[in-house]
């Protein structure tokens, strides 16, 4: 999830040049509060079920780990 909100980071407020780390803190802080007063949330496109079926390797059941 934190790669997530980077990206949408980087498109919302870092596309552009910022000329000092003073203005970076300030318009990363302005994104945040924005963001969190919208209470954005992710919509999830799989279920725990799709996520262990579509990319097994990365999901191992208790069953797999057994043997």
């Amino acid at each position: 999830m934190a790669e997530l909100v980077w990206s949408t980071l980087q498109t919302q407020c870092l596309n552009r040049r910022i000329p000092d780390a003073a203005t970076l803190q300030s318009e990363v802080a302005a994104w945040e509060t924005e963001r969190n007063e919208l209470d954005v949330t992710v919509n999830w496109q799989f279920t725990n079920e799709d996520a262990r079926t579509k990319l097994r390797r990365l999901y191992p059941t208790i069953e797999d780990t057994e043997n």
